[in-house]
């Protein structure tokens, strides 16, 4: 019975002293208390939204990229073609060679 009371009282002094162990003054006043709080809230919304117009900015970027490889693989999927009728002899399409002088 005396184990149980000392480790809830235990438990119980860490729960009320973790917080200002882990937290700082954030406000200069010389201690730990709500609007400390409110200054780190303020802190760690500020970076979620700048997290968030980062993600933003990357997406849009990544967006852009794949248009580009899209692009790209469609031209590729095209001259494919041409070099299969060029192994079956076929003439060649699209512009004529430079005639040479």
């Amino acid at each position: 019975m005396t184990t149980i009371l000392i480790i809830s009282l235990i438990l119980t002094i860490a729960v009320i002293l973790i917080p200002f162990v882990w937290l700082k003054d954030q406000d200069g006043d010389g201690d730990v208390d709500l609007d400390d709080l409110k200054i780190k809230a303020k802190d760690i919304e500020e970076d979620l939204k700048a997290g968030v117009k980062e993600t933003k900015r990357r997406v849009k970027n990544v967006k852009a990229e794949i248009k580009d490889v899209v692009n790209s693989a469609s031209d590729t999927l095209d001259q494919v073609g041409d070099v299969v009728d060029a192994v079956k002899g076929k003439p060649r399409k699209g512009r004529k060679p430079k005639a040479k002088k």
